[in-house]
């Protein structure tokens, strides 16, 4: 399976946290997002929002003043599964 890729790159705090958090909302459990920015605020911003949102911060590196991170979106919760009808 290959990652969605999300380009925020140029976005400043807190804009590219959001447009991740927007970017999983629409993948499937367990899925991986790689987000690309530029802001050296943005690696402290990710391990804080993986942390706090139960996201499984994978891998980050920094390249030539690009940071990669590779998000794993977490597991469905128990309360966002609808409840089955009891007979």
């Amino acid at each position: 399976m290959s990652d969605q890729v999300l380009d925020v790159k140029g976005l400043r705090c807190p804009m590219p946290v959001l447009r991740a958090n927007r970017a999983l909302r629409g993948l499937a459990p367990g899925a991986q997002l790689r987000v690309l920015a530029t802001d050296r605020a943005s690696v402290a911003d990710f391990q804080a929002f993986c942390r706090e949102t139960g996201h499984a911060l994978v891998a980050f590196s920094e390249e030539s003043g690009v940071f990669s991170f590779l998000i794993r979106r977490r597991a469905a919760q128990e309360a966002e599964k609808p409840e089955e009808p009891q007979a």
